[in-house]
């Protein structure tokens, strides 16, 4: 049975994430794929990980059996969250945009499973394990937009999941998701209702055409 590994990451509970929401549809349609399979979910908001520390860090560089016990337990901890990694047949990550960047709590998930000569290197062990990101943001930083060049979400994702995990990388971008909230960007509710259904069609979509890879 296939093993989908969920990460989110937003602060907003529930329906008020539209990170979480799209994230749910997406898990929803997997379930339907893969009733009896395995859903392994971490909600960094509500139950964070460890930021790294030099001591967790110069764990994963040293011998076990040179290893001190506040390293030892650093680094077991690492090792269940790089486990479940390797263990996913897929991956679902929900990360908002944070002022211009990750949450805080996903990138201290990116820190304990990037580990040079196991997760990165020369061959990673989660190698071409697909990943869909849930990249929800409140305005919008498409190509030729006018705050395009503070896109710092997709090319930080790119360069840690697809470039140095060499994980199969996939983006839903559901845009402009203050337009609601803000009084200054109801003109663009429209467009924000639009890209808030494509991103949930696509959630569906992506789910299906995913599960179908593992199905028996």
């Amino acid at each position: 049975m296939a093993t989908l590994l969920h990460i989110d990451s937003s602060v907003l509970p529930g329906g008020a994430s539209s990170s979480r929401s799209v994230a749910d549809a997406f898990r929803r349609a997997w379930g339907e794929q893969h009733p009896d399979g395995t859903v392994i979910h971490r909600d960094l908001a509500v139950a964070p990980v460890p930021h790294i520390t030099a001591t967790a860090w110069s764990a994963g560089y040293t011998a076990p059996s040179d290893r001190t016990p506040q390293q030892s337990a650093a680094f077991a901890e690492r090792v269940v969250l790089i486990e479940e990694l390797e263990r996913a047949d897929a991956v679902l990550i929900g990360a908002p945009m944070h002022n211009f960047s990750i949450p805080s709590t996903l990138k201290a998930w990116l820190d304990n499973v990037l580990l040079l000569g196991r997760t990165a290197g020369e061959n990673p062990s989660a190698q071409g394990t697909p990943v869909v990101v849930v990249a929800s943001r409140g305005g919008s930083y498409a190509p030729g937009t006018p705050r395009e060049g503070f896109e710092f979400v997709r090319n930080y994702l790119e360069a840690v999941l697809r470039d140095t995990l060499a994980l199969d990388l996939d983006f839903i971008v559901p845009e402009l998701t203050m337009a609601p909230r803000n009084p200054a960007m109801s003109d663009l509710i429209p467009l924000y209702e639009a890209s808030r259904k494509r991103a949930l069609e696509d959630a569906t979509t992506k789910a299906k055409q995913l599960a179908q890879r593992f199905a028996a």
